[in-house]
């Protein structure tokens, strides 16, 4: 039984939890929405300060991204050479593997002064899942009793699940996560996801869960996101927002000295009482699903993108959205995150048949969501830490020393071009000959094509482009009148052009050559 005080806390959140956010606060949280020319993200996944600054000023800045998102950046403990220790927050200096503040501040100038915004992935649900360690800046902490951030008071202590809070080792919940594939209800400390008020009371996977109905903890968290907004910040990912009432997230933003964008991590489960929709009013909403709630959810987009391209039935995606999506204004769609490239929940660069290229092609030109691309690095094993001291390092139109740097291959950054070209422009001449094949224009400003078969596909394409020669900016760049790749001819309204299996092509407006 839940003490009196905390049993009447609950009973007034859980009130809190169906409701719409306060008429003043829906106001200020209305326009949460990106609202610069270039839109497009880039998840720099573990890059350093340092590194990400000099990507904006080598790259980024002259390839039409909108915005980079950087790890978290309060400091968090200090664990052994995994990535998944940077969502577990013990103070929020702005310090830890990524680099300090002064790196930080340098970071947020230097992508600016390239056009660039920042975005922070941000942890507001929970701190460490540890009894007992040390954060970055050499503070000690006990699980539930962070010296000068928070104490024992601050957090939810629902017993529920057969973790009740006691969990040693964050590593036995990730190995658990890895293992399970098949329900929710088996989640121990989360019992069951068909309950909100576990869902939003209880630990996350162990992690000691903020009481954000508290007035001591929304000051706190608005504090630390009003430091981040001091430094320059452009935007936030809420890390594990399902994990937290919808008027919590809206309280605490109505806090915030400056309106930033919003994009809020909210897992889909058929069934389940929670919903990506229900946090549209806060901002934009991450759309996809985990992998062990894959039956009856493949129609969210990051699942279907992976189940189209792994069946190779690509023709069903002219009808994105599909029932019950989070409207296109409201969505932030991606291929692939740290989370999914790791647990199954997608596509990834190792995905066969160049499925992980053709996927970023479709996500880049299809009109829903704004949409993220990944830039990680190579892993042995999905615990694993960043290469090079987390130092990300780029050459040409890949990666070295360990890093992807996918927003650089060809067809990834060619496609951020076409993505800025083409804007809100309707879909036109959808032709799919096969499932496994399709092309479509974008209004008059570009078009594109998929052939996911293992034979090649020439066929003529009708076409609102404006006659002319056309970069094909999957595999080639504009430079003045030239293109580095191929070319393809448009004539009163037409074009014919041979797409190699398992390959596509891209060509838009603003890489006309003749």
């Amino acid at each position: 039984m839940l003490p009196s005080t905390t049993s009447t806390m609950l009973s007034a959140a859980l009130l809190l939890l169906s409701a719409t956010p306060a008429a003043a606060d829906s106001v200020y949280l209305s326009s949460h929405i990106p609202t610069t020319t270039n839109k497009i993200i880039v998840q720099m996944f573990e890059w350093t300060w340092d590194s990400v600054a000099a990507e904006c000023g080598y790259f980024l800045g002259t390839s039409g991204v909108g915005f980079v998102q950087v790890s978290p950046a309060q400091e968090n403990w200090k664990g052994d050479g995994v990535w998944w220790d940077s969502y577990q927050p013990e103070s929020y200096n702005i310090a830890g593997k990524h680099g300090n503040r002064t790196s930080f501040a340098n970071m947020v100038t230097t992508c600016h002064n390239n056009g660039v915004g920042v975005i922070v992935d941000t942890v507001m649900n929970h701190q460490t899942g540890q009894t007992s360690g040390t954060g970055w800046t050499g503070d000690t902490f006990t699980k539930y009793v962070y010296p000068g951030t928070y104490e024992y008071q601050d957090f939810h202590h629902t017993q529920c699940g057969s973790w009740n809070g006691q969990i040693s080792k964050w590593e036995d919940s990730l190995q658990w996560l890895e293992e399970e594939e098949e329900t929710h209800a088996q989640h121990p400390g989360l019992d069951n996801y068909g309950n909100a008020t576990e869902v939003q009371f209880c630990e996350l996977v162990g992690l000691a869960d903020l009481a954000t109905e508290t007035e001591y903890v929304r000051s706190r968290l608005a504090q630390y996101i009003n430091d981040l907004i001091s430094l320059g910040v452009d935007g936030l990912r809420l890390d594990a927002s399902k994990h937290m009432p919808v008027a919590d997230i809206a309280n605490i933003l109505s806090r915030t000295t400056k309106q930033l964008y919003i994009t809020q991590e909210v897992i889909y489960g058929a069934g389940e009482p929670i919903t990506p929709n229900m946090y549209t009013g806060n901002g934009d909403v991450q759309e996809h699903v985990l992998p062990y709630s894959r039956e009856g959810d493949m129609f969210r987009f990051t699942s279907a993108i992976e189940s189209a391209f792994n069946s190779g039935n690509i023709a069903q995606l002219q009808y994105v959205p599909f029932d019950g999506w989070v409207p296109s204004s409201s969505a932030n769609a991606f291929v692939t995150n740290h989370d999914t490239e790791r647990n199954g929940g997608s596509l990834n660069y190792l995905s066969p048949n160049n499925e992980y290229v053709l996927a970023y092609i479709y996500a880049l030109s299809f009109p829903y969501g704004t949409p993220t691309i990944l830039s990680s690095y190579i892993f042995a094993n999905t615990d694993v830490g960043p290469p090079n001291g987390g130092y990300g390092t780029c050459y040409g139109t890949g990666g070295v020393n360990g890093f992807l740097c996918q927003h650089r291959w060809i067809a990834i950054a060619g496609m951020i071009g076409f993505f800025n070209q083409v804007g809100s422009s309707v879909v036109v001449h959808w032709v799919s000959d096969a499932y496994n094949r399709i092309a479509y224009g974008r209004g008059a400003l570009g078009h594109v094509g998929i052939n996911l078969s293992g034979s090649t596909w020439t066929r003529s394409f009708t076409t609102s482009l404006p006659s002319g020669t056309y970069c094909d900016i999957v595999h080639g760049s504009v430079s003045g009148t030239t293109c580095s790749g191929p070319t393809i001819v448009v004539s009163n309204g037409e074009f014919t052009t041979t797409v190699n299996t398992y390959d596509g092509f891209g060509i838009h407006t603003g890489a006309k050559i003749e």
